[in-house]
């Protein structure tokens, strides 16, 4: 990390440790840069979230966390913060709930500290915002509140910017050279993961027989199965059910995943952080849920379509399904999705 020598004020905002998450959060950079067009944006982000916020048009510099996760370390986060105290920061959000992060910007001694009431963070903040957990907010709201001062009425999604992320075109045909796709062919991707749970993933199976769909439909699209190496064991199964697919995941770094999103005709994901990445890049998108509400986190695609069956047991937001049936995801076929996803690959 090397110092800024200039007097501008700089802003730092203390990324959430999920993809979806930091990508949710954009709106409030787009809304401190409207407030402050002149200050830049500096981001703390763990490793592996850092490409998401390097794809953000208002970030900066993005400031890579040097700490475990879980840990507390607290002398690395004294010599860390003393390193951010040289930067100049007039004021830091804290979007993580955590008082490890919140500590931070209290050690580096910058001034306005912002985020929300969470664990013992009182006097670590001075600018505190409360959350309903009965009511919980959409997420993207959830973080755009924090642009303004606390109790000020939380605008709608509709309201506020949507998430917005850019790939300049060379890094896409770059992605795509490096994993042997083919830039002049129909791409579409499946991001068949979650990290959340298996409660959170569409059946193999299923993503399997719309990949058959597709290739009968489409014999030259490219299929291109993302996700970390956690998912790989999932990905090889759809694979062994529908030869020809791609299976990349454990293989492409998240740049180059955000990449080939950028070139995707399309895009089929569970509610995982590749689809909110689909969402702000605005790939037409077919999301899938089950678990969760698709209205607390929902894709801001021109072209989106959000499958959901809004069953008695849902949204449980678990993990796993409490009741051992899934149907809330096995209930939704291959078929439902093709149906808003081909019109979408016969305009290509």
């Amino acid at each position: 990390m090397t110092s800024v020598a200039s007097g501008v004020p700089r802003i730092l905002v203390i990324s959430p440790n999920w993809i979806g998450d930091a990508v949710m959060a954009q709106p409030l950079l787009q809304l401190l840069r409207q407030r402050h067009p002149d200050h830049p944006i500096d981001v703390l982000a763990p490793g592996w979230v850092a490409p998401a916020w390097r794809a953000m048009r208002e970030v900066d510099t993005v400031l890579e966390a040097p700490f475990r996760h879980g840990a507390l370390q607290l002398r690395e986060r004294r010599e860390f913060a003393a390193r951010l105290k040289q930067r100049g920061y007039a004021e830091a959000y804290v979007l993580p709930n955590t008082l490890k992060f919140a500590l931070i910007p209290w050690l580096a001694g910058i001034p306005r500290r912002v985020g929300y009431r969470g664990e013992m963070r009182y006097g670590l903040l001075n600018v505190i915002h409360r959350d309903n957990r009965a009511a919980p907010r959409p997420m993207v709201s959830f973080y755009a509140a924090l642009a303004a001062p606390p109790a000020r009425e939380v605008p709608a999604p509709s309201a506020l910017p949507r998430p917005s992320l850019n790939v300049p075109e060379v890094q896409q045909e770059a992605a795509l050279s490096r994993i042997g796709l083919r830039m002049e062919l129909p791409l579409v991707v499946f991001a068949p993961g979650a990290e959340f749970g298996s409660a959170k993933r569409w059946p193999t199976s299923h993503f399997a027989d719309l990949a058959k769909i597709i290739l009968r439909a489409h014999p030259q699209a490219q299929i291109a199965l993302l996700g970390s190496g956690k998912d790989k064991p999932v990905c090889d199964e759809i694979v062994a059910a529908a030869p020809g697919v791609h299976n990349l995941a454990g293989v492409t770094s998240l740049g180059d995943a955000i990449a080939l999103i950028a070139k995707a005709n399309a895009v089929v994901s569970n509610d995982s952080g590749l689809l909110h990445i689909a969402s702000a890049l605005n790939r037409p998108i077919v999301a899938i849920y089950g678990p969760t509400d698709p209205k607390h986190a929902p894709p801001f695609s021109d072209v989106a379509t959000s499958l959901w069956l809004g069953l008695e047991c849902s949204p449980c937001k678990q993990r796993e399904c409490p009741l051992g049936h899934h149907r809330c995801m096995k209930e939704i076929s291959a078929e439902m999705a093709w149906e808003p996803l081909q019109p979408v690959l016969a305009s290509h």
